[in-house]
């Protein structure tokens, strides 16, 4: 494509070099120019692709799109512009062909339940014979194709790289989990948006945002400017009503509004519920009428999940029967209370609980079902936001009978420095520390243990449960690594819990 057509409609402070050349391809990485190539340099976190230049146009880079005052490169064209995020964006978006305009475009955005809300409309886009793309947390998808999700949203470059891809395959709707780092990145910028959701806002991401007020303005992103972007002819927020947020988000988007809620749902609303071991079953108000739905997922706070779903059907005019099926044929979401199957009578989940909102949703849940005992195993992050560590021991303390406290991806942290965070927010009073070789009849349990190898961790809570008990190791869910460093190791919480299984001899 002709340099000159991706630069139309792009702000721009000045140019050096004759723009009419021909562009073979993209890239923001100098390992990754081409020959003929645009080498977009972006500012980031931890380097700066302003000092790779050099490297770029000895790859082959004709041509740079720069923020920074720089000496002219002989027979290299530089275009100078404001922002090299948003012009990184611009030119990927028209290299593409604009390809999200061809599809129906789904982001999900808040602190919980994106994941499973994006499973959920998926499953009710297949329900009703639609080719359905996701691209979130557990992975990139559409089609045949499976790709593992390095990040929960991409950067611009392969994200319009995989929607072209979506749109080539004959995918109909592109539902996307959408992350504070994306929205402030631009790394949804030049995506045309039909449906934009919120699930809900509690503490996440300080470590990067700072204040819970920078996080909510970096979530605010997706429904007063990229939906406000869109050139689509009709545009919807759909907004978790219980969150004050939520509330307050309802009032600057431009788009229309769908309101759904527990409490204060008001296009959509919950008139009744059960909840139990097996899954939910719930009356719902709607548009369409009230809609009985079934669904195997557990837990309770799957419930605003479901009404999300159900909102971006309305929103995309899907049959209310498609929904229906969608949400009673979704068994399983990846690590979100998944199930361990297991011969000895105990009920075993994985969760991906790893803030201190989800993991007491996730346990309140359970403290609610039939059972002798919950074990919980979990840990925190390192190099992420510290002010959740203590609200997360205090809350798995309080509601598990025994909590056993591990390491978590600590990353660059000494593991035992976080544990001892974890520990300080733990009510001592209510919760005893116990030794490893000290423990009492594990019949009557009430406290908690620290097991910082995570192998170790979960391999004794298998010995400790009992038939009747319910056994929840929380925090990596899906995940298939462990971050030591800043080394990834495979390790998965599904495959531990088996091979302990396989090891196990009953205390008694």
């Amino acid at each position: 494509m002709l340099l000159s057509t991706l630069l139309e409609g792009l702000e721009i402070e000045s140019v050096q070099g004759d723009t009419h050349i021909l562009i073979e391809g993209i890239s923001h990485n100098s390992q990754n120019i081409t020959r003929n190539g645009l080498f977009v340099a972006v500012k980031g976190t931890h380097q700066d692709g302003h000092h790779y230049l050099e490297e770029a146009i000895a790859a082959g880079a004709t041509a740079t799109i720069v923020e920074k005052s720089l000496q002219p490169r002989k027979g290299v064209i530089t275009i100078k512009v404001p922002d090299s995020r948003i012009a990184l964006a611009h030119v990927s978006d028209r290299f593409y062909g604009r390809p999200s305009q061809e599809l129906t475009v789904i982001g999900i955005t808040g602190t919980n339940g994106k994941t499973t809300t994006s499973y959920l409309v998926e499953s009710i886009l297949k329900a009703a014979g639609h080719h359905p793309g996701v691209i979130g947390t557990i992975d990139y998808r559409f089609g045949a194709q499976h790709h593992t999700a390095r990040n929960t949203t991409p950067d611009i470059l392969e994200l319009q790289r995989m929607t072209r891809e979506m749109v080539d395959a004959h995918t109909s709707h592109l539902i996307m989990e959408v992350s504070s780092h994306a929205l402030e990145q631009h790394r949804v910028e030049g995506l045309h948006f039909d449906v934009a959701v919120f699930t809900n806002l509690t503490p996440e991401h300080l470590d990067y945002h700072g204040t819970m007020a920078h996080y909510s303005k970096a979530k605010e992103l997706l429904f007063s400017y990229y939906i406000s972007r869109s050139s689509k002819d009709t545009t919807y927020s759909v907004i978790n009503y219980d969150d004050p947020c939520g509330k307050y988000l309802s009032t600057v988007t431009p788009a229309q509004v769908i309101r759904y809620g527990i409490k204060e749902g008001k296009e959509i609303s919950l008139k009744d519920y059960r909840v139990s071991s097996e899954g939910l079953s719930a009356l719902i108000a709607t548009p369409y009428g009230e809609m009985n739905i079934r669904s195997p997922l557990i837990g309770s706070f799957n419930l605003s999940n479901i009404l999300a779903a159900i909102g971006v059907a309305i929103a995309i005019q899907i049959p209310q029967e498609a929904i229906i099926q969608g949400i009673t044929q979704l068994s399983v979401v990846p690590g979100r209370l998944e199930r361990i199957p297991n011969q000895d009578g105990i009920t075993i989940l994985v969760d991906y609980a790893h803030t201190s909102d989800a993991l007491d949703n996730v346990l309140t849940t359970l403290t609610t079902l039939p059972k002798k005992r919950l074990i919980t195993v979990f840990g925190c992050g390192g190099d992420r936001d510290k002010t959740k560590r203590g609200p997360m021991g205090d809350i798995a303390t309080k509601k598990s009978d025994l909590a056993i406290i591990t390491s978590d991806n600590p990353r660059t942290e000494d593991p035992h420095a976080i544990i001892e965070q974890i520990e300080a927010g733990i009510d001592h009073s209510l919760s005893q520390k116990y030794a490893i070789r000290k423990l009492p009849d594990t019949n009557h349990l009430k406290g908690y243990l620290i097991i910082p190898e995570r192998r170790e961790a979960i391999r004794t809570a298998v010995s400790f449960v009992q038939p009747g008990d319910i056994l929840l190791v929380a925090g990596k869910g899906h995940e298939d690594y462990q971050i030591i460093g800043t080394t990834y190791s495979h390790f998965s919480d599904r495959e531990e819990l088996q091979e302990a299984l396989t090891l196990r001899t009953p205390r008694h």
